[in-house]
């Protein structure tokens, strides 16, 4: 029988042989282990090949690793459907469907022939051939000239001596007392610190070591000598749910306004088909009850329900709202978990333990069975984008792998992307729509202030003009009534760039076309790209000058500005350096939502999904930032980011206001922010797309050229250009080509870059000549990329 299989390697699906022995194992979906050239790897049988398959050379398939499936059949045919979407080779799609560290090793190793045995003990060969035969026989390493030679003369071979899964799942420590402890308790009379511990242990019975560890200080060690000493036993068993603590684990439920109970109406009414809604709610409208009330009517009718979230930061609050309702039927997944942590869920998932999984975009391939909703929270955001291979998009894999199972799927978000408005506009998604925030409360009042000519607060501080006086004096009287403020700018770091007077020289990343930016915390310039540092210099490197600047502005300097302005305020700041260590992110939300902070400082982490009933202002340090990248999407992005900050305020009783410093009062986007216009700024940005052939109404494939020589790279751009020319041309000129030209950013991690982008009305043409274009022969290192439905053209 020949069988199909994917491996974790750029080429196709692979034929191979079944072993009659393996005959009734080797299903889809399962995993197993094949002989790939010189190697072996872990695949993921697919199914039997076509009877045409011409079986001639075909290698065996070695070994079957599971006792069932791994990836259920709605996840096989959907990473199969995304690795020719994508153009992605099928292994690579597959593979981002098995949870991280459950690939095997197979450990190859030397063992004794029978003539290497009779070698060692009848002393036939030299003494120190000897001792090389000992040191295999006792699994010593050895090297590898002495592995070949005693191979060669037949005195070892190499094996296969173990196959081994690389993470384990989690487990817990629990700790119990000994069945005669109680009658032998007195001889503990020397040892105060045993006593107590086995005294705790006796009075609760079986139980985790972490929570002995809390109780007593040195309980460890404790434990260890009265385990020694037989008084107690340590023992493993599985972890249960994953939990962390929260404060938005509540389960005080919320009455549906209507225009909520509408729309639960319809999702609840539409379970048992593929039926996908946009659910269209201003920010503030209580999206989130709507989610948790139509999982409810999905759990009812015995399936099980998925939500996608674009970004980890957004998880802990989501996550403790759905354990609240849902206890531990819920399920998190995500890449900020360990792997051991990410097992245990993703086992919990495929058990049907956990019918309720929350997690980011790599969620989408969860093993969950009998899967009836899919909710896609925030589905506007570029964060669904997978960057690497496969480069998916989770939004529309949701979509996708709704269809394939039959489930109604949600995109919710109050600034929904333009290519799913027009879905729904075009009668292929649902629209339902939330106007009203809850309980009548109204949208943040906005301030639009000009930066052009600003007064600034602090005249030293004069050439980084962060506050206007309408800034300052929101902040100021916010503080005055004890109530929460955020604080938002895009940008991280102290000092966005360090600039020479004398020459006008820039300090730039030596790896990458970029300024580094000044972090003054570390005293260091840092590349954000390629994690390049170096000290700040006091000189300038290219013309020796002292008159050097540090210029621009990030979310260090916002804090530092504001610790200055209010000394005695409590600030937060959130970005990827405070975020940096595990656990960091959640840990800063939730101490702001317990209001242990005045003021939180952030990028695009804090800039949604958050609700924190405290906030009555958000200051937008410089809207129109986004409005400068060369990218067709740019005011769609500012236009989203802008609006989204803007609803975390007034979310509780207490009315909101939004102070929002722009040097472009006159941008659309600003101004349809200013007036919480998403209609008005759709509708002009749409018109803009169709006069100019962008999604949505076309398809674009952004091909990426990159390498090590500019000759080499932009030589090869060049001629996959023209190759991609004929290729369109031959098809009648359905497909336009753009460029080839270097990208933006022309040069990262030492490596330069050129492209061009493709153009069509349909998917199918595009494809096809992204697949010639792929398909062209490219010498040395220039690599060459196809990404499908680009989220960025930077």
């Amino acid at each position: 029988m020949l069988y199909d299989v994917v491996v974790p390697a750029p080429v196709p699906r692979l034929t191979y042989r079944v072993p009659e022995a393996l005959a009734a194992l080797v299903v889809p979906g399962r995993r197993v282990l094949v002989p790939l050239g010189s190697r072996r790897l872990t695949g993921v049988a697919v199914g039997p090949s076509p009877e045409s398959a011409d079986g001639a050379g075909a290698r065996e398939i070695l070994r079957v690793l599971d006792d069932g499936p791994l990836v259920t059949p709605d996840v096989l045919a959907l990473t199969l459907w995304a690795a020719d979407y994508y153009l992605c080779p099928p292994g690579l799609a597959v593979r981002a469907a098995l949870p991280p560290g459950i690939e095997v090793a197979e450990q190859r190793a030397l063992r004794l022939t029978e003539a290497g045995h009779l070698a060692l003990g009848g002393g036939t060969v030299p003494a120190s051939v000897r001792r090389e035969l000992a040191a295999v026989e006792a699994g010593v390493a050895i090297s590898l000239p002495v592995n070949k030679r005693l191979v060669a003369g037949g005195l070892a071979e190499e094996v296969a001596i173990a196959i081994s899964p690389r993470v384990n799942s989690p487990t817990v420590e629990f700790a119990g007392p000994a069945p005669d402890a109680a009658s032998r308790v007195a001889e503990l009379s020397r040892t105060p610190a045993q006593a107590r511990v086995l005294e705790w242990l006796l009075a609760r019975g079986r139980s985790p070591v972490e929570e002995l560890a809390a109780a007593f200080p040195h309980a460890r060690a404790a434990l260890k000598k009265l385990t020694a000493r037989g008084f107690a036993s340590i023992e493993s068993a599985p972890a249960g749910p994953l939990r962390e603590a929260s404060p938005w684990d509540t389960a005080r439920r919320h009455a549906l306004n209507p225009h909520q109970q509408a729309a639960l109406t319809a999702i609840a009414g539409a379970l048992g088909a593929f039926t996908p809604f946009l659910l269209h709610g201003v920010t503030g409208s209580g999206k989130t009850e709507v989610y948790l009330g139509a999982i409810e009517a999905t759990l009812a009718r015995g399936l099980c329900a998925l939500t996608l979230v674009p970004e980890i930061a957004l998880t802990p609050q989501l996550a403790g709202r759905f354990r609240a309702r849902f206890g531990d039927e819920v399920a998190v997944l995500h890449s900020g978990l360990t792997p051991s942590e990410r097992l245990g869920e993703w086992r919990r998932v495929s058990s049907g333990r956990a019918r309720v999984v929350v997690g980011a975009r790599s969620a989408v391939f969860a093993p969950i069975a009998k899967l009836g909703l899919v909710v896609v929270d925030e589905e506007h955001e570029p964060s669904f984008k997978q960057e690497e291979a496969p480069r998916y998009n989770g939004r529309d894999l949701a979509v996708k792998r709704a269809s394939l199972c039959g489930a109604v799927v949600v995109l919710g978000s109050a600034t929904p992307a333009l290519e799913t408005l027009h879905n729904a506009r075009a009668g292929r998604y649902r629209l339902l729509r939330l106007p009203e925030r809850v309980d009548g409360r109204g949208l943040p009042a906005v301030l639009l202030v000009s930066l052009a000519g600003m007064k600034r607060v602090r005249e030293p501080e004069a050439k980084t003009g962060l506050f206007t006086q309408e800034l300052g004096s929101a902040l100021n009287d916010t503080l005055a009534r004890g109530e929460q403020s955020i604080l938002f700018l895009n940008r991280r770091g102290h000092s966005t760039f360090v600039l020479c007077f004398s020459c006008g020289a820039a300090v730039r990343c030596p790896q990458c076309d970029l300024s580094l930016t000044h972090h003054e915390g570390a005293r260091k310039l840092v590349c954000h790209t390629c994690g390049h540092t170096q000290p700040t210099p006091t000189a300038c490197p290219a013309c020796a000058s002292t008159e050097v600047a540090l210029l621009g502005a990030g979310t260090e300097k916002v804090e530092q500005e504001v610790r200055a302005l209010f000394p005695s305020a409590r600030v937060l700041r959130l970005d990827r350096d405070t975020a940096s260590a595990r656990g960091a992110t959640a840990s800063v939300l939730a101490a702001f939502a317990r209001r242990e902070a005045d003021i939180l400082i952030g990028t695009q982490m804090i800039a949604k999904g958050h609700d924190f009933p405290g906030v009555t202002l958000v200051g937008i340090l410089c809207a129109d930032a986004a409005l400068n990248i060369p990218d067709f999407r740019a005011a769609e992005r500012c236009f989203q980011l802008v609006a989204q900050v803007s609803g975390r305020a007034g979310r509780g009783e207490a009315p909101g206001s939004v102070v929002l410093q722009a040097f472009d009062v006159t941008s659309p986007a600003v101004r349809c922010a200013e007036h919480h216009d998403y209609d008005t700024f759709a509708n002009t940005e749409l018109a803009d797309r169709e006069a100019l052939r962008y999604p949505p109404f076309a398809r674009l494939c952004l091909l990426r050229f990159e390498g090590e020589s500019a000759s080499a790279t932009e030589a090869v751009a060049r001629r996959l250009a023209s190759a991609a020319s004929r290729a369109a041309l031959a098809r009648g000129g359905d497909v336009e080509v753009l460029g080839p030209a270097p990208a933006a950013v022309a040069r990262l991690r030492n490596r330069y870059r050129w492209q061009a982008l493709l153009k069509a009305r349909s998917h199918g043409p595009l494809a096809e000549v992204a697949r010639a274009v792929l398909s062209e022969k490219v010498a040395g290192d220039v690599r060459v990329v196809a990404d499908i439905d680009p989220a960025s053209l930077l």
